[in-house]
Protein backbone atom coordinates (compact mmCIF):
# COMPACT_ATOMS: atom_id res chain seq x y z
CA UNK A 1 0.00 0.00 0.00
CA UNK A 2 1.33 3.44 -0.97
CA UNK A 3 1.88 6.08 1.71
CA UNK A 4 -0.23 9.22 1.25
CA UNK A 5 1.50 12.20 -0.34
CA UNK A 6 2.45 14.99 2.06
CA UNK A 7 -0.18 17.72 2.33
CA UNK A 8 2.24 20.49 1.27
CA UNK A 9 5.14 19.02 -0.69
CA UNK A 10 8.14 21.30 -1.06
CA UNK A 11 8.47 22.46 -4.66
CA UNK A 12 11.66 21.48 -6.49
CA UNK A 13 11.79 24.89 -8.15
CA UNK A 14 11.18 28.47 -7.11
CA UNK A 15 10.43 31.53 -9.24
CA UNK A 16 12.78 34.27 -8.09
CA UNK A 17 14.07 37.74 -8.80
CA UNK A 18 16.42 40.27 -7.20
CA UNK A 19 14.93 43.65 -6.40
CA UNK A 20 14.78 46.87 -4.41
CA UNK A 21 11.70 47.87 -2.41
CA UNK A 22 10.52 51.41 -1.65
CA UNK A 23 9.89 52.23 2.02
CA UNK A 24 6.32 52.12 3.32
CA UNK A 25 5.80 55.89 3.37
CA UNK A 26 6.83 56.22 -0.30
CA UNK A 27 4.44 53.40 -1.20
CA UNK A 28 1.61 55.01 0.80
CA UNK A 29 2.22 58.33 -0.98
CA UNK A 30 1.83 56.56 -4.34
CA UNK A 31 -1.23 54.63 -3.13
CA UNK A 32 -2.91 57.96 -2.29
CA UNK A 33 -2.16 59.23 -5.81
CA UNK A 34 -3.64 55.99 -7.18
CA UNK A 35 -6.94 56.31 -5.26
CA UNK A 36 -8.85 57.78 -8.25
CA UNK A 37 -7.63 54.86 -10.42
CA UNK A 38 -8.53 52.31 -7.72
CA UNK A 39 -12.04 53.79 -7.68
CA UNK A 40 -12.38 54.08 -11.48
CA UNK A 41 -10.88 50.68 -12.41
CA UNK A 42 -11.73 48.18 -9.65
CA UNK A 43 -11.62 45.27 -12.13
CA UNK A 44 -7.94 45.72 -12.91
CA UNK A 45 -5.69 43.19 -11.17
CA UNK A 46 -3.98 45.51 -8.69
CA UNK A 47 -0.71 44.37 -7.11
CA UNK A 48 -0.70 44.42 -3.33
CA UNK A 49 1.17 47.45 -1.97
CA UNK A 50 3.38 45.17 0.15
CA UNK A 51 4.51 43.45 -3.07
CA UNK A 52 5.65 46.60 -4.89
CA UNK A 53 9.29 46.31 -5.95
CA UNK A 54 11.85 47.42 -8.55
CA UNK A 55 13.26 44.36 -10.33
CA UNK A 56 17.01 44.38 -10.95
CA UNK A 57 17.24 40.83 -12.35
CA UNK A 58 14.40 38.42 -13.08
CA UNK A 59 15.81 34.90 -12.78
CA UNK A 60 12.64 32.94 -13.50
CA UNK A 61 11.99 29.38 -12.37
CA UNK A 62 15.11 27.90 -10.79
CA UNK A 63 15.88 24.73 -8.83
CA UNK A 64 15.66 25.46 -5.11
CA UNK A 65 19.29 24.32 -4.91
CA UNK A 66 20.32 27.52 -6.76
CA UNK A 67 19.19 29.75 -3.88
CA UNK A 68 22.03 28.82 -1.44
CA UNK A 69 24.56 29.53 -4.21
CA UNK A 70 23.27 33.10 -4.56
CA UNK A 71 23.08 34.07 -0.89
CA UNK A 72 26.78 34.67 0.02
CA UNK A 73 27.73 36.64 -3.12
CA UNK A 74 24.57 38.78 -2.92
CA UNK A 75 25.31 39.52 0.75
CA UNK A 76 28.88 40.53 -0.18
CA UNK A 77 27.65 42.75 -3.01
CA UNK A 78 25.16 44.51 -0.75
CA UNK A 79 27.82 45.06 1.91
CA UNK A 80 30.02 46.86 -0.66
CA UNK A 81 27.26 49.15 -1.97
CA UNK A 82 25.96 52.46 -0.69
CA UNK A 83 22.20 53.13 -0.55
CA UNK A 84 20.67 54.62 -3.71
CA UNK A 85 18.71 57.89 -3.69
CA UNK A 86 15.51 57.18 -5.65
CA UNK A 87 11.92 58.39 -6.09
CA UNK A 88 8.73 57.08 -7.68
CA UNK A 89 7.61 59.29 -10.53
CA UNK A 90 5.00 59.48 -13.28
CA UNK A 91 3.25 56.56 -14.89
CA UNK A 92 2.99 54.56 -18.04
CA UNK A 93 1.95 51.23 -19.48
CA UNK A 94 3.45 48.27 -21.30
CA UNK A 95 1.40 46.89 -24.22
CA UNK A 96 -1.62 48.91 -23.04
CA UNK A 97 -2.19 46.33 -20.29
CA UNK A 98 0.46 46.70 -17.58
CA UNK A 99 0.32 49.86 -15.47
CA UNK A 100 3.56 51.10 -13.89
CA UNK A 101 5.15 54.07 -12.19
CA UNK A 102 8.64 55.18 -13.13
CA UNK A 103 11.80 55.58 -11.10
CA UNK A 104 13.71 58.85 -10.72
CA UNK A 105 16.91 59.76 -8.87
CA UNK A 106 20.25 57.98 -9.13
CA UNK A 107 19.44 56.05 -12.29
CA UNK A 108 23.11 55.65 -13.16
CA UNK A 109 23.69 53.97 -9.80
CA UNK A 110 20.57 51.83 -10.32
CA UNK A 111 21.78 50.61 -13.74
CA UNK A 112 25.25 49.91 -12.31
CA UNK A 113 23.78 47.91 -9.42
CA UNK A 114 21.60 45.90 -11.82
CA UNK A 115 24.62 45.15 -14.03
CA UNK A 116 26.63 43.99 -11.00
CA UNK A 117 23.76 41.81 -9.76
CA UNK A 118 23.33 40.20 -13.19
CA UNK A 119 27.07 39.58 -13.59
CA UNK A 120 27.20 38.00 -10.12
CA UNK A 121 24.27 35.67 -10.90
CA UNK A 122 26.04 34.50 -14.08
CA UNK A 123 29.27 33.95 -12.11
CA UNK A 124 27.25 31.64 -9.83
CA UNK A 125 26.41 29.55 -12.91
CA UNK A 126 22.75 30.56 -12.96
CA UNK A 127 21.35 31.34 -16.40
CA UNK A 128 18.35 33.61 -16.73
CA UNK A 129 16.46 35.51 -19.44
CA UNK A 130 18.39 38.65 -20.43
CA UNK A 131 16.11 41.67 -20.56
CA UNK A 132 17.16 45.31 -20.68
CA UNK A 133 16.59 47.18 -17.41
CA UNK A 134 13.61 49.52 -17.66
CA UNK A 135 13.38 50.93 -14.11
CA UNK A 136 9.75 50.81 -13.02
CA UNK A 137 7.38 49.49 -10.40
CA UNK A 138 4.45 47.41 -11.71
CA UNK A 139 1.12 48.46 -10.20
CA UNK A 140 -1.63 46.54 -12.02
CA UNK A 141 -2.64 44.53 -15.06
CA UNK A 142 -5.74 45.16 -17.13
CA UNK A 143 -7.77 42.17 -18.22
CA UNK A 144 -7.48 41.29 -21.91
CA UNK A 145 -10.91 42.70 -22.72
CA UNK A 146 -10.19 46.01 -20.91
CA UNK A 147 -6.82 47.26 -22.25
CA UNK A 148 -7.84 50.92 -22.16
CA UNK A 149 -7.94 50.82 -18.36
CA UNK A 150 -4.14 50.72 -17.99
CA UNK A 151 -3.72 53.51 -20.54
CA UNK A 152 -6.28 55.71 -18.78
CA UNK A 153 -4.88 54.96 -15.32
CA UNK A 154 -1.35 55.80 -16.55
CA UNK A 155 -2.59 59.19 -17.78
CA UNK A 156 -3.76 59.93 -14.23
CA UNK A 157 -0.22 59.36 -12.90
CA UNK A 158 1.61 61.60 -15.38
CA UNK A 159 2.06 64.45 -12.89
CA UNK A 160 2.91 62.24 -9.90
CA UNK A 161 6.27 63.00 -8.30
CA UNK A 162 7.01 61.12 -5.10
CA UNK A 163 9.40 62.13 -2.38
CA UNK A 164 13.05 61.02 -2.44
CA UNK A 165 13.97 57.92 -0.44
CA UNK A 166 16.95 55.66 0.02
CA UNK A 167 17.02 52.09 -1.27
CA UNK A 168 18.92 50.50 1.62
CA UNK A 169 18.44 46.75 1.08
CA UNK A 170 18.90 44.19 -1.67
CA UNK A 171 16.08 41.63 -1.78
CA UNK A 172 16.05 38.06 -3.08
CA UNK A 173 12.34 37.48 -3.70
CA UNK A 174 10.25 34.40 -4.45
CA UNK A 175 6.81 34.39 -6.04
CA UNK A 176 3.90 31.97 -6.20
CA UNK A 177 3.12 32.86 -9.83
CA UNK A 178 2.06 29.80 -11.78
CA UNK A 179 1.31 27.86 -8.59
CA UNK A 180 -2.45 27.82 -8.83
CA UNK A 181 -5.28 30.33 -9.02
CA UNK A 182 -5.46 33.54 -7.09
CA UNK A 183 -3.38 36.70 -6.89
CA UNK A 184 0.40 36.75 -7.24
CA UNK A 185 2.19 37.04 -3.89
CA UNK A 186 5.85 37.72 -3.27
CA UNK A 187 7.98 36.89 -0.23
CA UNK A 188 11.50 37.82 0.71
CA UNK A 189 13.70 34.75 0.68
CA UNK A 190 16.40 36.98 2.18
CA UNK A 191 17.38 40.66 2.18
CA UNK A 192 20.70 42.35 2.89
CA UNK A 193 21.47 45.88 4.04
CA UNK A 194 23.70 47.99 1.85
CA UNK A 195 27.11 48.80 3.37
Amino acid sequence: MNAPAPAHPHPATVRIFIALAPPDDAKEELAQALQPAYDAYPRMRWNRIEDWHITLAFLGELPVTAVPLLRPPLADLAARRRPLDLALSGGGHFDERVLWTGIDGDLEGLHLLAAEVRALVKECGVSFPERPLRPHLTLARARRNQPAYAVEAAAGLTAFTGRRWQAERLHLVGSNIGRGPGPIHYRDIEAWDFG
